[in-house]
């Protein structure tokens, strides 16, 4: 068994090399993100609480024709962090690291889903966990590409049998409970504080799930980027963007873990679509796709 430190290693240089796989997919896909100017790298640094050297993190920032923005990060961290923050995370002293892979895409063909995932390992104090999961927001109802999704992740979590489990937290996490229990998206799979005991096996475990990416997202990339579209699939678009704004500003944890631990915050934010749209008491036109799209913003079975 390789010690704690190697395993740590060992998951950072993994989603160091996810992150590289996942930009030349999305150039291959997105022929302008080669285009100077389309793709900004951020190497950057942090202090510590104590105002010592803290990590960073290589941030990529994409702008391009099909993906109007995206952000595919990884980051390391280490060092002090508040007091107050260490102990509400659970950690042992006021001491963490954590490194992980963090993306979200918004491509701009409404046809085409929006995707967030992540794959992170963190120690705090004498504790350390596993996080992460990938989930889908599509803006129209092409029914077989949700399924695609989830029957991705649950082919993937079958060997270890918690996608029932791990799909139910999704379905509870990604939602704007102020918007009556609407979810943000169509769900996935999400994952918090998992540590059986056997990091190794653990670590194992989670860079396979992250190996699952690339095949539940960018094959219906692939099948609707050229499908067109009208300004009522954009508006709708838009107006869902505006909501996935709410959760992200007010209910996610990953937001505010990014902050308390003195992250980089246009690296935290990059989460936000460029363009979203509110208006006062919206709602889809009646009998359009859009209002059939509603109905799957629940938890159902796919």
């Amino acid at each position: 068994m390789g010690s704690l430190e190697d395993i740590k290693k060992d998951f950072h240089d993994h989603v160091l090399d996810l992150q590289q796989r996942i930009t030349e997919r999305m150039q291959v896909i997105d022929a302008s993100l080669v285009e100077e100017g389309s793709l900004i790298e951020d190497l950057w640094e942090r202090k510590d609480f104590d105002g010592n050297p803290g990590g960073g993190g290589r941030t990529r920032a994409f702008q391009g024709k099909l993906f109007e923005n995206a952000g595919v990060n990884v980051s390391l961290v280490h060092g002090t962090v508040d007091p107050k923050f260490a102990q509400s995370i659970g950690g042992t002293d006021n001491t963490m690291w954590a490194t992980g892979i963090s993306l979200i895409i918004h491509p701009r063909n409404p046809k085409v889903p929006t995707v967030h995932a992540n794959f992170r390992m963190i120690q705090a104090g004498d504790k350390f966990w596993f996080g992460g999961g990938a989930d889908l927001t599509p803006y129209y109802p092409h029914i077989e590409d949700f399924q695609h999704f989830h029957n991705v992740w649950k082919e993937a979590c079958e060997p270890y049998e918690t996608y029932k489990a791990w799909k139910k937290t999704c379905d509870e996490y990604f939602v704007n409970h102020h918007r009556g229990g609407e979810m943000r998206g169509i769900g996935g799979i999400f994952f918090d504080h998992f540590n059986t005991g056997d990091t190794e096996k653990d670590a194992a475990m989670v860079k396979e799930m992250s190996e699952n990416f690339m095949n539940s997202y960018f094959p219906l990339v692939e099948k609707r980027k050229e499908e067109s579209f009208t300004e009522q699939d954009e508006d709708f678009q838009l107006h869902r963007r505006g909501r996935y704004v709410e959760f992200n500003l007010l209910h996610d944890r990953g937001t505010s873990f990014g902050l308390k631990s003195n992250g980089r915050t246009d690296s935290i934010l990059i989460s936000l679509p460029g363009r979203c749209r509110f208006s006062y008491k919206y709602k889809p036109a009646d009998g359009s796709p859009q209002e059939e799209m509603m109905n799957y913003y629940f938890p159902k079975e796919w």
